[in-house]
C-alpha cells in the first residue's frame, strides 16, 4: 500500500542521528515543561520555537523537535497532577481525581508508570489514526473553494473556545482581537497601509512568532512572578515515589480502558477546537459509566481512573494533528502554535501538503512513532528525575524562560522593536489571563486572519459581488451549521460540564 511505502520513506528521513537526537531532546524537555504546573504543551512549544529557528534547523528537524516537545508535555502533565494534585495543564485535570489518591496510598510510582503506559497506548493508536485518516481528509479537502475555506476558518474560530473556555463571549472577543492584529500592515491588494500609525516596522504586519512567544512564554513569566507557586516546593518534598513499575495484573485490568478511551480521545482531537481537554473529560466520564456506575472506586485511587484520561488526552493530542496537516486548521491550542511554525518555514498545511512536502509529513509521522517509544522508555526509569523538576524554584526557572525568549526572538529578527512588541504581548497575555480571556483565539486570528480575508475577497469577486456565495454550496452550509452548533453548544452544556468536573474533584478530595 502507498501508505506503508510513504511511512517507510518517513522512517528513512526520521532515523538520521540528528533527527533522532532532536526527538530524544524534545521528549526530555517536553516532559519537563509538562511537569511544571502552568506551563503545558502550548507554552513548552512556544518557548522552544526561537531556539529551533536560532539553531538554523531545517523544516523536518524543527518539526520533529517541537512535536516531540508536544508529545512529551502531554506525558509530563501527569507528574504534578499525581504528586501534588496540581494539573500541569487543563487536560491533566482529570488525572488528579484518581492519581493523587493513589499517591497518598503510597502508590505514586505505580500511578506515574501506569499513566506513562496509558499515554503511550493513546498516542500510538492516534498516530495510526493520523496515518489513515489524514490522507482521506485531503481528498475531501480538494472539494473546497474560497467560500468553503472561509466557512472552515469561521468554524475553527467558533469551536476553538469550546468547553475549555468559561465564556464563549470572551472567546469571541479574543478572536476579534486576533483578526484585528492580522489586519495590521500593508493591504496586499490595494497597497494601502492599515493600522500602522505611521510606524514603518508595522508595514510587514506583526510577526506571529513574536506574538506567540510574548502571549504564552512571557505571560507565564509574569504569572510566576506574581504567584511564585511556593506551595509546590513544600508538597513535592513530602511525597514518596514508592515502587516504580505497576504489577502485571494492574496493567491487564486497565488495558480495556486504555483501548476504549484512546478511540474516544482520538475522535475528540480530530474535531476542530475540541482538543485534549474534552478528550480527557469524555474518556474519564464514559469509563466511569462503564466500569464504576455506582461510584464506589473512581475518585478513590482506581488505576483505571488514571489510565482512562491519560490515554484519552494523548490520543486527542495526536488526533488534533489531523485537521492541522490535512486542512490547515488547528485542532487545539498547541497545534495552532505548530501551524505558525509551518507557515514560518514557508510550508502551507492543507490538501497539497501531502503532495508538495511528503518528506516533511511522513518524516514527522515517523518521528511521532519514535517519540512514543522514546517517551515510554524514558518515563518509567526516569520518573525520579522528572519529579525533581517540581523542586526547581521559580526564581531560577523563569529567568531562563525569559532569556530564551529574548535571545531567540532577537536572533530571528534582529530588531529591538520586535523585542518591545514581545514585551507588549507578554503584558497583554498576563492581563488577559487575569481576566480569563483565552489566548488561543488571538493566536488563531493572527495566523489565519489574512487567509480568511483573502478567501472572502476571492469568493465575492468570483461571484461578482454576490455575498450569498458564502452559503452557495451544501458543503459550505454544512460547515456554517457545524460552526453555529460548535459555538452555541458549549454555552448550553459548558456550565454543566464544568460543575460536574468540579463536583467530581470535590467529592474525590473529601473522600
Amino acid at each position: 500500500m502507498d501508505v506503508f511505502a510513504n511511512l517507510a520513506d518517513g522512517f528513512v528521513i526520521a532515523m538520521t542521528w540528528e533527527n533522532m537526537l532532536f526527538a530524544v531532546l524534545g521528549c526530555f524537555l517536553g516532559t519537563i515543561f509538562g511537569a511544571l504546573p502552568g506551563l503545558g504543551p502550548s507554552n513548552g512549544v512556544a518557548i522552544l520555537i526561537p531556539l529551533a529557528f536560532s539553531l538554523g534547523l531545517g523544516p523536518v528537524a524543527s518539526l520533529i523537535l517541537l512535536t516531540s516537545v508536544y508529545y512529551g508535555a502531554m506525558y509530563g502533565g501527569r507528574i504534578s497532577s499525581i504528586l501534588l494534585n496540581i494539573p500541569g495543564d487543563e487536560p491533566a485535570m482529570m488525572t488528579c481525581l484518581d492519581g493523587y489518591p493513589m499517591a497518598q496510598k503510597g502508590m505514586a510510582g505505580e500511578a506515574l508508570s501506569l499513566s506513562g503506559i496509558a499515554s503511550f497506548v493513546g498516542a500510538f493508536i492516534a498516530t495510526w489514526g493520523l496515518i489513515f485518516l489524514a490522507p482521506q481528509l485531503v481528498r475531501f479537502a480538494l472539494l473546497f473553494g474560497p467560500a468553503e475555506y472561509f466557512a472552515l476558518f469561521a468554524l475553527a474560530f467558533a469551536t476553538l473556545g469550546g468547553i475549555s473556555s468559561t465564556n464563549q463571549a470572551k472567546s469571541a472577543v479574543a478572536a476579534m482581537i486576533g483578526l484585528g492584529l492580522a489586519c495590521i500592515g500593508v493591504d496586499t491588494q490595494t497597497g494601502v497601509p492599515r493600522m500602522t500609525f505611521g510606524e514603518v516596522h508595522l508595514y510587514d504586519g506583526i510577526d506571529f512568532l513574536v506574538a506567540i512567544v510574548g502571549l504564552f512564554a512571557l505571560s507565564e513569566v509574569f504569572i510566576f512572578l506574581e504567584h511564585r507557586h511556593g506551595q509546590a516546593d513544600a508538597s513535592g518534598k513530602q511525597m514518596t515515589i514508592g515502587r516504580l513499575t505497576p504489577p502485571w495484573s494492574m496493567i491487564k485490568s486497565c488495558t480495556p480502558s486504555m483501548l476504549r478511551t484512546s478511540v474516544i480521545g482520538f475522535v475528540a482531537g480530530v474535531l476542530p477546537g475540541a482538543g485534549a481537554s474534552l478528550g480527557s473529560f469524555l474518556s474519564y466520564s464514559m469509563e466511569k459509566q462503564i466500569v464504576d456506575r455506582e461510584g464506589k472506586t473512581f475518585g478513590k485511587g482506581d488505576p483505571r481512573g488514571v489510565a482512562a484520561p491519560e490515554a484519552g488526552n494523548n490520543a486527542a493530542a495526536g488526533g488534533a494533528l489531523v485537521p492541522m496537516l490535512s486542512l490547515g486548521v488547528p485542532g487545539s491550542g498547541t497545534t495552532a502554535v505548530l501551524l505558525a511554525v509551518l507557515l514560518s518555514l514557508n510550508i502551507t498545511p492543507g490538501p497539497l501538503l501531502f503532495t508538495n512536502n511528503p518528506d516533511v509529513v511522513w518524516g514527522l509521522i515517523a518521528a511521532l512513532f519514535i517519540a512514543n517509544f522514546v517517551l515510554l522508555a524514558m518515563n518509567i526509569p526516569m520518573v525520579g528525575i522528572f519529579t525533581r523538576v517540581l523542586l526547581v524554584p521559580p526564581r531560577y526557572l523563569m529567568p531562563a524562560v525569559a532569556m530564551i525568549s529574548f535571545v531567540g526572538i532577537y536572533g530571528l529578527t534582529g530588531s529591538s522593536f520586535d523585542l518591545l512588541m514581545m514585551i507588549g504581548f507578554g503584558v497583554m497575555g498576563w492581563v488577559f489571563r487575569k481576566l480569563d480571556i483565552p489566548l488561543v483565539p488571538i493566536i488563531l486570528g493572527t495566523l489565519l486572519g489574512n487567509q480568511m480575508e483573502n478567501n472572502l475577497r476571492r469568493a465575492v469577486t468570483i461571484s461578482n459581488g454576490d455575498w450569498w456565495t458564502l452559503v452557495g454550496s451544501p458543503l459550505a452550509i454544512g460547515l456554517w451549521i457545524v460552526a453555529f452548533v460548535g459555538f452555541v453548544l458549549p454555552i448550553i452544556i459548558g456550565r454543566t460540564v464544568k460543575s460536574r468536573m468540579r463536583r467530581d474533584a470535590e467529592s474525590a478530595t473529601v473522600d
